[in-house]
């Protein structure tokens, strides 16, 4: 559950760089190695990836012994941060693959051309919405639902079923958030209502009267202010995958998890690997985006990111298949649309709500 940085200095760099990379639509002109011409057994590649990305020795030992390719990773920060790191490199990356990069950050990266084009051998079984690039520069691996849960017994009232309810007077003083400046989640949700409610800025003008409280980030919100964490809300930005987890790391074992997900307020955050323009190991690289979107990798993801595998064959472990329940239609917004106004939203936010 990762933050951002909004460091100015490389928040300047980045935009310079991406405004001299040219048309968004141009693709790579770097060819990657078919598998049959692949010859990679002895090499090795470097991932860059945020500091939420897990995989177990296993897998990767599990790659190793398939392919003969050895993997370093190198994590560098939050996605903001690290999206920044790789295009402020891009003329001598840091690295042959690139994982992590979410569909809140996605036209950045593009914008840079940062990836080369690759079509990834199992993409036909990904789960249908979540392959949004067209030209193959990056490929889906996991997602996740940035929501509002609730604590069952602590609501004051109704169980809320829209955003609407949460700035209904019955729900005053229930809702924390996470500041979009800060937080990964807090810019997702603040991303729902824009594509969820008429108009989103007076929407947050009634969350501020009916007392939402911000915090920096998911933790101080979920284990501060939160029932979960003895807080005083009944109400948190949080994941569609919270429920499982509150039974999974229940300090008593527990039948159900004593938290609910409010769906009309889901916004969905995809997450995408690529293959680094410029990487010294293109076809070692392009084997490992393969792996990723395979079950020893796939059905490593809930139990170790708890987020959801991109992958349709890939089985959940049963307290997802028991307990999260994810949106029918989640929000969702054009990755260049939130890059071309991220920025001036979250400022929008800062003088209605933090004003």
């Amino acid at each position: 559950m990762h933050r951002i940085t909004r460091l100015l200095a490389i928040v300047i760099a980045v935009a310079m760089a991406a405004a001299a990379c040219g048309d968004e639509e141009s693709s790579s002109d770097v060819v990657v190695p078919a598998l049959e011409d692949r010859d990679i057994d002895g090499t090795s590649i470097t991932v860059l990836a945020h500091d939420s990305f897990a995989i177990s020795d296993d897998a990767l030992a599990a790659f190793t012994a398939e392919t003969g390719v050895s993997v370093t990773i190198q994590t560098l920060g939050d996605t903001g941060t690290m999206i920044s790191e790789a295009i402020l490199t891009k003329d001598n990356p840091l690295g042959d693959v690139l994982y992590g990069i979410d569909n809140t950050f996605l036209q950045r990266g593009l914008d840079a051309q940062l990836f080369a084009t690759y079509t990834a051998t199992n993409i036909g079984g990904v789960i249908d919405g979540l392959d949004i690039d067209e030209l193959d520069r990056v490929t889906p691996i996991n997602f996740g639902d940035v929501c509002v849960n609730y604590w069952l017994d602590a609501i004051p009232g109704d169980t809320p079923t829209s955003l609407e309810d949460l700035a209904d007077p019955a729900n005053v003083d229930q809702l924390v958030v996470q500041s979009p400046e800060t937080s990964s989640p807090g810019l997702a949700f603040l991303l729902a209502t824009i594509a969820g409610t008429d108009d989103w800025e007076q929407y947050w003008a009634d969350l501020r009267t009916n007392g939402v409280s911000v915090t920096s980030g998911w933790e101080d919100a979920y284990y501060g202010e939160f029932t979960a964490g003895g807080g005083d809300r009944s109400m948190v930005v949080s994941y569609a995958s919270s429920p499982p987890a509150e039974v999974i790391f229940a300090a008593e074992p527990v039948d159900s998890p004593p938290t609910g997900v409010l769906l009309d307020s889901c916004f969905r955050q995809i997450e995408f690997a690529g293959i680094l323009n410029g990487a010294d190991n293109l076809a070692g690289a392009a084997a490992f985006i393969d792996f990723l979107l395979t079950p020893t990798f796939q059905e490593e993801i809930p139990l170790s990111m708890f987020v959801f595998p991109a992958l349709e064959a890939a089985e959940l472990p049963q307290e997802f298949v028991d307990h999260a329940k994810l949106a029918e239609s989640p929000h969702m917004l054009d990755p260049a649309e939130i890059e071309a106004n991220r920025d001036a939203w979250v400022d929008r936010w800062v003088e209605i709500v933090l004003g």
